[in-house]
């Protein structure tokens, strides 16, 4: 018993490669983590890595490694009896910043561990792993961030600003030189407030913007483009749904719950937002009205403290505020808003101030001289927009008043075909899946022009023309699998002819 009792006192583990007890091969070697080694094991572990490694990566003339094997990783495999091997694994030592993340890296999925010792890993079966091994979690790779769109080196200069709206939108050059100058000096504006140097300087104020211009002269799409170049959240809203606060409808403050929703909640980057009111001049204060003017002449007066600056409790994930939604604090101060509408009647105030200064003499204006004056918007003052019906303290807010010129034949035909997305492109990457070439002569490009002007609606014409003598061919063209180019013709879009078909080579 006593002699038991010794043995059992000398017994202290045993090796995980031979499965022999410490009393019979003396001490045990202990590597992490937590495996016990037998140094009979060890040293056979030992020569048989060296041996791998002279014949995998030593050449016999020069005793050099390969050339071809140099950078690559050996795995080999090192029986012990009938017990599981050990997978070796030669790793090539450097000097790297990134040895933290390395050592997460060897830990495998299907739980083994990696041993280093003197340049070699050993990779040890499952069943030689200790369980209580602490596992080391892995990290989480960084989430990207997202661009820095105020750091004015960055930020493009009016010049480029424009260059890249000319490849989106034709025609309306006035307009886009006073946007790409409004957005670069409100950035710019932006970028100097945050700095700690210019805190306590000059404070520049921001510059809002009014666009005029009849339907379909592109005020959305200019907006539309600049923010997607600029990189930076846009809410678009429609002024006919707001309502002044306590009635049906959406509130003022619904634009900026908008913006957030834009921004994926992020506080921060919405406040470097755009909002783009369209149809403002819905909100016109309405004229011989007894009733009270709740979606006009009160949402003008709403919209005064978000434009001019103020923090505005705005509803996450909701357009109304209740007890049931959390709320965060929006500044609208480096918010850029721009307010877009057609103004129907507004030529006619321009007219009539145009015409009644001089009504008798040799200076007289006639009454039709201004009929046909495309730039006859561009001649708006403050005054005609009181006339319209916007109050004083609203139009203060929209400093930079500018207007956008119908299209006429030419700007109609030039945005058919230049634009990046111009409507025939689109129609020609659809027909080009079929492996079908698609094109169209000048007379059918006269002729959709001509039509789309006589409309009156603008570019939105252009889109209904094409979808009407487009529908029998988009129709017919997959059933025949021998057509190889359609072109279309002017007559074929007035419904004289049809339109010339090649067949396929």
């Amino acid at each position: 018993m006593n002699n038991t009792d010794d043995k059992d006192k000398k017994d202290d583990g045993f090796c995980m490669m031979c499965r022999r007890r410490s009393s019979e091969v003396g001490p045990l070697v202990t590597v992490p983590p937590g495996i016990t080694v037998c140094h009979n094991c060890m040293q056979d572990m030992m020569n048989q890595a060296m041996r791998l490694f002279r014949e995998q990566h030593l050449t016999p003339e020069t005793s050099e490694p390969k050339a071809s094997e140099k950078a690559e990783n050996t795995g080999k495999t090192v029986k012990s009896g009938d017990e599981p091997a050990a997978e070796v694994v030669f790793e090539e030592k450097k000097d790297d910043p990134k040895d933290d993340e390395k050592k997460d890296d060897r830990e495998k999925s299907d739980g083994s561990f990696g041993i280093p010792f003197g340049g070699i890993r050993f990779i040890l079966p499952e069943m030689m792993q200790n369980n209580n091994a602490r596992v080391k979690p892995k990290k989480k790779p960084k989430e990207e961030e997202l661009p820095d769109v105020m750091d004015i080196a960055n930020l493009p200069v009016p010049h480029e600003i424009k260059a890249r709206l000319d490849e989106y939108v034709i025609g309306q050059e006035h307009a886009k030189k006073v946007m790409s100058v409004a957005v670069y000096n409100h950035y710019k504006r932006v970028r100097r407030q945050e700095e700690e140097a210019f805190r306590d300087d000059v404070v520049i104020e921001k510059s809002n913007m009014l666009m005029i211009g009849p339907t379909g002269c592109g005020k959305t799409y200019l907006v539309q483009t600049l923010a997607r170049l600029l990189n930076v959240p846009l809410a678009i809203t429609d002024a006919t749904s707001l309502t002044e606060a306590g009635y049906i409808g959406d509130d003022v403050e619904s634009v900026l719950s908008k913006l957030l929703a834009a921004a994926d909640n992020d506080v921060e980057r919405a406040e470097h937002g755009i909002v783009f009111i369209d149809e403002i001049d819905k909100i016109a204060k309405k004229k011989n009205t007894t009733s009270r003017d709740v979606s006009g002449e009160s949402v003008q007066q709403g919209l005064l403290k978000l434009l001019e600056g103020a923090d505005v409790e705005v509803p996450v994930g909701a357009s109304s505020k209740n007890a049931m939604v959390p709320q965060t604090t929006l500044n609208t101060k480096n918010i850029l808003f721009i307010c877009g509408g057609a103004f129907p009647g507004l030529d006619e105030i321009v007219k009539t101030r145009l015409t009644k200064s001089f009504t008798m003499g040799f200076n007289a204006h006639l009454k039709d001289a201004f009929d046909d004056d495309p730039d006859l918007l561009s001649k708006t003052t403050m005054e005609d927009l009181r006339e319209y019906g916007m109050i004083p303290e609203f139009i203060g807010r929209l400093p930079m008043v500018f207007a956008l010129r119908g299209l006429d034949k030419e700007a109609m035909k030039r945005i058919l075909t230049e634009p990046k997305n111009a409507i025939l492109k689109q129609y020609q990457k659809l027909l080009a899946m079929d492996e079908v070439k698609l094109e169209f002569d000048e007379s059918a490009l006269d002729v959709i022009a001509e039509q789309a002007v006589a409309r009156d609606t603008g570019a939105r014409a252009l889109r209904s023309i094409i979808e009407e003598f487009m529908l029998d061919i988009m129709y017919e063209i997959p059933k025949d699998d021998t057509i190889g180019t359609v072109t279309i013709t002017g007559d074929y879009i007035l419904g004289k002819g049809a339109p010339v078909i090649g067949i396929r080579a």
